[in-house]
């Protein structure tokens, strides 16, 4: 693998941690409605287990609900115990036609206890990021060993590694900020 493919690799990899940080950060629930909160809740679909938003329809009506509209009638009682089910500390109340979910006031000890969880996920993602790049260094001072790059291949390789590095962990600091303020707020 020469200098090209490794830092292609890198970058493939570290916005990889990336993705991964913005997955975990969409399942905290903020206090605001949003359809992502229920992108974990499968429900038992003719045998199979599908994601909810393949057997109908959820929306934010207004800020602090969400609305689900199943495409067939029979499954309301289906969706509605799958959501209880799912453990995200919503109570769905199903009308008959379609399913309310309204989305509880955070307290502000819990707030604190996501931000923590928040600090936890950025700094996982960028422990992911620095892996990555002590395993491009250590490949790519291989092959300087091996003679297959020179030094100054190698001191400029290793410089736009840690500016790539640096580029995603700031990436993720900004993406932590933003979603410490989205639970603080009110």
């Amino acid at each position: 693998m020469g200098i090209k493919e490794l830092k292609s690799d890198a970058q493939h990899r570290m916005n990889g941690a990336i993705h991964a940080v913005k997955e975990e950060f969409s399942k905290i629930r903020t206090g605001r409605a949003t359809p992502t909160l229920l992108d974990t809740v499968k429900v038992d679909y003719y045998g199979q287990k599908v994601p909810l938003n393949q057997v109908g329809s959820v929306s934010v009506p207004e800020p602090r609900m969400l609305v689900v509209q199943p495409w067939e009638k029979n499954l309301l009682s289906v969706i509605e115990k799958e959501i209880q089910k799912a453990d995200l500390g919503l109570n769905p109340s199903n009308d008959g036609n379609i399913i309310r979910i309204p989305i509880p006031q955070l307290s502000e000890e819990r707030r604190k206890d996501l931000v923590k969880l928040v600090h936890r996920f950025g700094e996982d993602g960028k422990i992911a990021i620095r892996n990555v790049r002590r395993d491009v260094n250590d490949h790519l001072k291989k092959l300087e060993k091996n003679h297959e790059i020179s030094e100054d291949e190698l001191s400029v390789a290793l410089e736009e590694v840690q500016n790539m590095t640096d580029e995603h962990i700031k990436n993720i600091d900004n993406l932590v900020v933003q979603k410490e303020k989205e639970v603080l707020e009110v």
